[in-house]
């Protein structure tokens, strides 16, 4: 039986205990410090699934635990930035809704079936993920490193970003109607016993 405490685990809690730590050097503009933290906990969410995969290390609490920890990263690194002035604030906007109403469909889903949905990363989940961490590093470096800064390349950044994270929301929501429509008991109709009931009102009639 696998150890719940096992090395790709480890480097998961290892990212969630980072973030406090990354949001109080943003806090005090050490950009430098802040960005190496941000790197670090980036390179531990690669290195986390692929031990994992090596070592058939795989346990539930990491399944649940490696996505959450992202989102906690990224979450907190767009929430902190945009009200820094440093990300566009619709972009924060888009990237926390995103995460939102995937959640909140989620637990919708299962007070409507009593049955857990299996979420598959999908392309374009993966895909925004790895936007959303690229555009937060570039941020990162231009705040640390002004001279270093391409807007044209940061805004072309925040586009795409926030259109594909768009793009996997909506494909997420699909999926979640989907899954519903198979998993949903169907409405039972009594027919029978509205067809005595209204019999019954015309004789009475």
């Amino acid at each position: 039986m696998l150890t719940v405490v096992n090395i790709p685990n480890f480097l998961t809690l290892l990212r969630i205990v980072a973030i406090p730590l990354f949001l109080i050097l943003l806090e005090d503009y050490r950009y430098g410090e802040a960005l190496a933290v941000f790197v670090a906990a980036g390179i531990t969410d690669g290195l986390d699934g692929a031990i994992a995969r090596l070592t058939h290390t795989k346990t539930t609490l990491g399944a649940y635990l490696d996505p959450a920890a992202d989102k906690l990263l990224l979450l907190s690194a767009f929430i902190a930035l945009g009200f820094m002035h440093a990300v566009p604030r619709w972009l924060a906007v888009v990237v926390i809704s995103r995460d939102v109403v995937i959640v909140l469909g989620y637990f919708l889903l299962f007070m409507l079936t009593q049955r857990t949905m299996e979420v598959q990363p999908s392309v374009f989940g993966k895909l925004s993920t790895f936007l959303q961490l690229t555009a937060v590093a570039l941020v990162l470096v231009s705040l640390f490193r002004p001279e270093l800064r391409l807007e044209p390349l940061d805004l072309v950044a925040f586009y795409v970003t926030g259109s594909i994270t768009a793009v996997s929301g909506l494909q997420y929501m699909y999926r979640g109607l989907a899954w519903l429509a198979q998993e949903a008991p169907p409405a039972t109709v009594e027919t029978g016993q509205r067809t005595d009931d209204s019999a019954s009102r015309r004789r009475r009639a």
